[in-house]
């Protein structure tokens, strides 16, 4: 079973404080809600099996609604769960099964693909989440926190340079810069021993705001070029201006499939905003660092999806020495198939770990 993190959220009610009646009828609508989309009537719970009225059902329907747990869309309509009602349902009822062999093996091999680097695996691990949790896959590159090796600089076509870092552990990191045109090879090697020599066997923690004070002292021994240069490869590298960590979303077509009513167009218009809130997103990710699973906002439980009402799944990735390197996860409506998309987030994201160990 699969330990489940919740987000923060208000006081709402307990399974405990519920009885055996109202906690069926709870589980019953949430289950129905999930599956179809929409809201649950006391007639068809009546028919589902609840040996009650009708009447008896919307009774406690309304008290269960009194308590938070329930909402109602339209006067005349069934009841849905609200975010805090998905939170109880998500921790209390729902059983968390595994991944299919047939879908462990996809992802292993798709993941594994020959000749694939790690960062080729982050972008497949969204793109098969997207396929097969049917939300939008998401992923957040890692901190770099290993000691830096060399540093080099390599001139591209276009006006673009390819940077390169070797970390000590053996790993390889480029990171490709807008700008280059008409700079000497000189300037490159220039700006390589630079770093290099004030880089090595440091992170870019340790490093990026020390040399970069250096380097405003440093400008009149280095030429203009080179020291564009390195301040533009501190910024790629270091997550500053112009090249921040990067986001890797996939999937946001599979938004729109459910979106059939004015509403749920306009609350994927507004998860579209979301997805655009970079900073905000990698935040949110960079939250999940510190779990130790699977973690599930729902809702109005972050500030970030609060408008549009979605729901993320996310787990972090790790080397076997349990050091946490980033995260990923799955962005969709509040009704995603929970059961289903927090082992494969959490079966996708322990692949990547062994991948990282080789």
């Amino acid at each position: 079973m699969t330990q489940l993190f919740p987000g923060p959220i208000a006081r709402t009610p307990g399974l405990t404080e519920l009885d055996a009646r109202a906690r069926d009828i709870f589980r019953r609508v949430v289950e129905g809600y999930l599956e179809t989309g929409e809201p649950v009537g006391s007639r068809t719970l009546s028919k589902g099996g609840v040996q009650l009225s009708p009447a008896s059902i919307r009774n406690t329907m309304q008290d269960l609604a009194q308590l938070g747990l329930l909402d109602a869309p339209h006067t005349s309509a069934g009841r849905m769960p609200t975010h805090a009602g998905l939170r109880m349902f998500v921790d209390g009822f729902l059983e968390v099964g595994d991944v299919g062999e047939d879908e462990r093996r996809e992802i292993e091999a798709r993941l594994y693909a020959k000749g694939r680097t790690f960062e080729e695996a982050l972008n497949e691990a969204s793109a098969i989440l997207s396929g097969l949790a049917g939300g939008a896959g998401i992923v957040v590159t890692p901190v770099r926190e290993g000691g830096i090796k060399h540093v080099e600089f390599v001139a591209l076509g276009g006006g673009q340079t390819l940077a390169v870092m070797v970390f000590e552990d053996g790993t390889v990191e480029n990171r490709l810069m807008r700008g280059g045109a008409g700079l000497t090879p000189s300037a490159f090697q220039e700006a390589s021993n630079f770093l290099n020599a004030r880089l090595r066997g440091r992170t870019l923690t340790e490093a990026k705001d020390e040399i970069r004070a250096e380097l405003e002292t440093a400008r009149r021994q280095l030429d203009e070029t080179a020291a564009r240069l390195v301040e533009d490869g501190l910024a790629a590298w270091g997550g500053g201006e112009g090249a921040e960590r990067a986001l890797i979303v996939r999937g946001r077509a599979n938004l729109l499939a459910d979106a059939a009513a004015r509403e749920d167009l306009e609350r994927v218009r507004q998860l579209f905003d979301d997805l655009e809130q970079k900073g905000q997103l990698i935040g949110l990710l960079d939250d999940v660092r510190d779990a130790e699973g699977v973690r599930i906002f729902i809702g109005a439980e972050t500030r970030l999806f609060s408008l549009s009402g979605s729901s993320v799944i996310a787990a972090p990735y790790m080397t076997g020495r349990q050091k946490v390197l980033g995260a990923i996860g799955v962005i969709g409506p509040t009704r995603l198939n929970y059961a289903r998309v927090i082992p494969l987030v959490d079966y996708t994201a322990r692949v990547l770990g062994r991948m990282i160990d080789g």
